[in-house]
């Protein structure tokens, strides 16, 4: 039996030494970014039947093993670093990055541009994401498969010409017939350049006025506004109230047909005047209130470069551009596995995919069951240092008793060995 003690001391050596490491490796990386601690369990062997009369069977264990090694994925402290680039997981799921050996996965987003403006991880894997954008909505394409992440800083972005534009405003009902109000709307022709656009309300009778759309003559050429120096961008039209103050008419939006030439020779497009919301609300309104205009929007921009990123909590990347304009240019992209434990861990805070953690599901941030995302912060380590500070005090007390067990073992033998002198 003396021989069987030897081998379970040296077991629990084996065990209790993988456990030292696996807690030193884990304070080695308690400031690593995304960095997840490993935990570790023991299993004893198979035992010996020594036999006897007894009723219950008579077992000797022969020691202990490493039952397993497996990452923890609790959530790491989220901290702001002001960087752009840098974003963070709040929950579950990883980042794809491409690298020669294909995609590997990460929870460490410290992120940055290359020289090619695209977006890589310090050890040069290329982050993977969508970067298709509808342009219609402007909005990014979300299905097909992902490919590398690129924005490149500084190359100038082509002008958008506005196609549609709003205002909300209330045209006082108790003014004097006669009376005007004015209202400005920035535009851009189809060269990026702006065009101030006044909108010239008169009113005309009891809840009835009219109006005029009009740019400066010397930006444009076409039909000569009523003002002087101006020229019309569609006719004049009328626009009626009932008792309640909503607008009756126009029951639609205003298409404008544009100037007949742009001075700079852009080429000239219709514009909506949109007078009808989404919810069939009209913008306009005739109560006996100050003729104002309480907001103004439009989709045109000038041309301008891209001088400034952020990442939205879905992981949509806008980008900021000279003319004050933003826009999407593309989505980070966000793995999951049934059995995260299952990865195979890379180094560089990076994992591979396994059998036993299941297939890659890829898609966006905030669906199906992915975490939402941080811009301008990372996740730190999720080591515990007071926990893995008891561990080692643990692990060290296993290592020192099976220490024991081998010096005692050593000295039966001996006695057994001077029974014959």
């Amino acid at each position: 039996m003396a021989a069987g003690s030897f081998s379970a001391g040296l077991s629990g050596l084996n065990a209790n030494s993988a456990y030292l490491s696996v807690i030193g490796n884990n304070l080695a990386n308690i400031n690593t970014v995304g960095f997840k601690s490993s935990s570790v369990t023991f299993q004893d062997l198979v035992s010996q039947t020594v036999g006897g009369s007894s009723v219950n069977p008579m077992q000797v264990g022969l020691g202990v093993t490493t039952g397993s090694i497996s990452p923890v994925f609790s959530q790491g402290a989220i901290e702001n670093t002001r960087e752009a680039t840098n974003v963070a997981i709040q929950g579950s799921g990883f980042f794809v990055v491409r690298g020669a050996g294909g995609n590997s996965y990460t929870r460490a987003g410290n992120f940055t541009f290359d020289s090619d403006g695209k977006l890589v991880t310090p050890d040069g894997q290329y982050v993977q994401g969508y970067t298709s954008i509808n342009a219609t909505t402007g909005a990014v394409v979300t299905t097909g498969s992902t490919g590398d992440i690129t924005v490149p800083l500084g190359v100038l972005r082509s002008p958008v010409a506005t196609t549609s534009f709003s205002t909300k405003s209330n045209l006082d009902s108790s003014a004097a017939v006669g009376a005007t109000f004015t209202t400005g709307v920035q535009i851009y022709d189809s060269l990026g350049k702006s065009h101030v656009a006044t909108i010239t309300y008169t009113k005309t009778a009891a809840s009835a006025w009219s109006y005029e759309v009009t740019v400066p003559g010397t930006e444009a050429t076409g039909t000569a506004g009523t003002t002087a120096g101006t020229v019309r961008l569609g006719p004049i039209g009328a626009i009626t109230f009932n008792g309640a103050g909503a607008m009756t008419a126009p029951a639609a939006d205003v298409t404008l047909a544009g100037p007949t030439t742009w001075a700079n020779g852009a080429t000239v497009s219709a514009i909506t005047w949109d007078l009808i919301d989404a919810n069939s609300v009209p913008s306009l309104t005739g109560f006996t209130a100050a003729s104002s205009t309480s907001s103004i929007s439009q989709d045109g921009s000038a041309a301008g470069q891209v001088n400034n990123i952020s990442i939205t909590s879905d992981g949509t990347i806008m980008a900021t551009f000279g003319a004050g304009q933003s826009a999407a240019v593309g989505q980070l992209a966000l793995a999951t596995f049934n059995n995260p434990k299952g990865l195979l861990k890379l180094g560089s805070s990076r994992f591979g995919e396994s059998q036993a953690a299941g297939v890659a599901n890829v898609g966006v941030a905030d669906s199906g069951g992915r975490g939402t995302l941080i811009g301008s912060a990372l996740e730190g380590s999720n080591v515990d240092i007071a926990q893995e500070f008891t561990n080692m005090i643990l692990a060290q007390r296993g290592y020192q008793a099976n220490s024991k067990t081998i010096t005692t073992s050593d000295e039966v033998l001996v006695e057994t060995l001077q029974l014959k002198r």
